[in-house]
């Protein structure tokens, strides 16, 4: 089924940071990316500063401010801390999305605009997802330049070594809210955005003996865009999704899952290049032996890297996530393979995974 909306996939994130150098050298290096384009003081923009790294069909900007006056980025940053300010998904015909989602109740951010150089022009437009995230609208068809208007290639050669990590595209993007606003914000994305709600987890359907949580996934009706919506449940003790609204001070973007074809390939490298990820229980791979399941990998390569393994609809996925990439204990990344026609998102592995979790935020004394 297609999609009335005219979107053809995941474009860009992009990261509001306080240093944007240093972060944007990190990512590269852990992620194994490549810095392919800058946007900053030398390409006559005085106030910010903007690195994109890609990686096949993933881009991702990081920005941040060269100047106090730069208020956006400030105030974003000393209530958030760093985080997704924006994600995009490129479309047939800006105009015509837009006017679609917000006829259909989206608030809108950036009305339809050109951004336009020597090379071209990019039409974009943006609405308000969350508190303070923005879901961008952009098509490139008429342009002929590195990313967008303003972008260059670096100033200077940038050679960052790391491990190949064979990353390829956005798969998910899961975002956080309070208490009684997911049902709000499903239907606030099937409505401006033609979606449906794909999977829609109950009290008791993702719970560990301390936390729980309630989520619906909401989808593009051809499955190319997929966003989970988090809300906290009551439990014995704080879910991640409480300490997440209580660090970020407000509801956004919570994680990013990146899809690879390799994922024993992707976890070795960036284990190698430093990347930390939450630690998974020997006994849970007791468990998926007892289970025999037929699938392509060795238990053990997955066990001596941390890999979790689930079986869902006519096919598996393997996932690992990554713990908070930032200061503050609220972003990270997951990384996914999905084998034959898997749609889920790892129900299975969700204990595991959230006792995981429950650990940090014990050390990090976040937990009660």
């Amino acid at each position: 089924m297609r999609n009335i909306l005219g979107i053809r996939n995941y474009d860009y994130l992009e990261f509001y940071v306080g240093s944007a150098k240093v972060v944007a050298y990190w990512f590269a290096r852990a992620l194994g990316m490549q810095v392919t384009a800058y946007k900053g003081p030398e390409t006559l923009h005085r106030d910010r500063c903007s690195y994109l790294i890609e990686s096949e069909n993933l881009k991702i900007v990081i920005t941040g401010a060269l100047k106090p006056s730069t208020s956006e980025i400030y105030s974003f940053l000393g209530l958030h801390g760093d985080g997704v300010k924006r994600w995009s998904v490129e479309v047939d015909d800006v105009q015509k999305t837009f006017d679609y989602a917000v006829l259909h109740g989206a608030v809108p951010i950036i009305f339809p605009t050109k951004l336009e150089d020597k090379n071209g022009y990019v039409d974009h437009s943006a609405i308000k997802l969350y508190d303070d995230t923005e879901l961008v609208f952009i098509n490139r068809d008429n342009f002929k330049g590195i990313f967008m208007p303003g972008f260059e290639k670096p100033v200077q050669k940038i050679e960052i070594s790391s491990e190949d990590t064979a990353l390829k595209g956005i798969d998910h993007i899961v975002g956080n809210v309070r208490i009684n606003q997911m049902a709000q914000t499903a239907d606030y994305f099937n409505n401006a955005l033609d979606f449906e709600t794909f999977i829609d987890f109950g009290p008791g359907d993702i719970s560990t003996k301390y936390s729980a949580l309630l989520s619906k996934v909401v989808r593009s009706k051809d499955n190319l865009i997929k966003n989970p919506i988090n809300e906290p449940f009551k439990g014995m003790f704080k879910s991640q999704i409480e300490e997440f609204i209580e660090q970020y001070h407000g509801t956004g973007v919570q994680h990013i899952a990146i899809e690879t074809d390799d994922i024993l390939k992707t976890i070795a490298s960036l284990r190698k290049n430093g990347v930390e990820f939450l630690e998974i229980p020997d006994t849970y791979y007791d468990l998926m032996r007892e289970k025999n399941p037929d699938i392509v990998e060795n238990i053990d390569d997955l066990q001596r890297l941390g890999i979790l393994m689930d079986f869902e609809g006519d096919g598996y996925l393997l996932q690992l996530f990554t713990k908070p990439i930032f200061d503050r204990p609220t972003f990270f990344f997951e990384f996914i393979q999905r084998r034959g026609k898997s749609e889920g998102f790892g129900q299975g592995n969700f204990q595991a995974l959230f006792e995981s979790i429950e650990l940090d935020q014990e050390k990090r004394g976040n937990l009660k």
